[in-house]
């Protein structure tokens, strides 16, 4: 991730989701906490003043049930109002319309309520690899923009059999995430600091990828002892 850590409003009207969202973002690194807005008028004041500031928000964590209006209302009036910053639709709304509606409004990624660290931090993982290739692409062609388009779906290849019995999403999204940031390979142990888990169980999930030929494995050399594998997102 650049250097320039992402700054993120959190846009929520209940206290404790509010406070929770804060603290994930504060937990992950490459991100900032620019606020907290409880209304879509405090939303607006806090986009103001950050460009005012010169500081401006890049991403909003958007509650789309707000006491003073639908966020997709605030993130239309925030359009118009020349702020260009990205939007992640955080809801319980699971309505086909709803979502259409989201993704028509520029809402690039949606994150359904409940959901665990894990899968908040594989979600803004997922934002954060689209922010790392676009920040690396100049003038683009086709292969360069399906690579930014694909930065921001679903990491689906993880998903083209099913996960064996034992294993979870939310941990396979975050091992995949792990070695997108990592191109240059990570070990075992290394993608495990990176996850937040045991090696053993995050070695079943490396195996699995490579296996299903999502993933390379190739032996490490330049260290005493046993070659170590490492692994690397095809």
């Amino acid at each position: 991730m650049s250097a320039t850590p992402v700054r993120v409003l959190i846009v929520e009207d209940e206290a404790l989701a509010a406070e929770a969202h804060a603290a994930y973002v504060e937990r992950l690194e490459g991100f900032e906490l620019a606020g907290v807005a409880r209304s879509a008028a405090a939303a607006l004041r806090a986009l103001d003043r950050g460009r005012a500031d010169g500081v401006p928000v890049d991403l909003l964590l958007l509650d789309l049930h707000l006491p003073d209006g639908h966020g997709l209302g605030l993130l239309q009036r925030a359009r118009a109002a020349g702020h260009l910053c990205d939007a992640i639709a955080v809801t319980s709304a699971r309505d086909a319309d709803v979502v259409r509606h989201a993704v028509a409004q520029g809402v690039v990624l949606y994150l359904l309520k409940p959901f665990t660290f894990a899968g908040f931090r594989a979600k803004l993982g997922q934002y954060a690899d689209y922010r790392r290739t676009l920040a690396g692409a100049g003038e683009v062609g086709q292969d360069d923009v399906d690579s930014l388009l694909g930065a921001l779906r679903t990491a689906r290849a993880e998903q083209r059999a099913a996960l064996p019995k034992g294993m979870s999403p939310e941990t396979m999204a975050e091992v995949v995430a792990a070695l997108r940031r990592h191109p240059q390979g990570l070990s075992a142990t290394e993608a495990a600091e990176q996850v937040g888990a045991s090696r053993v169980t995050v070695r079943r999930y490396l195996e699995h990828l490579a296996e299903n030929g999502q993933a390379d494995r190739r032996p490490r050399y330049g260290v005493a002892g046993r070659p170590e594998l490492e692994y690397r997102w095809r």
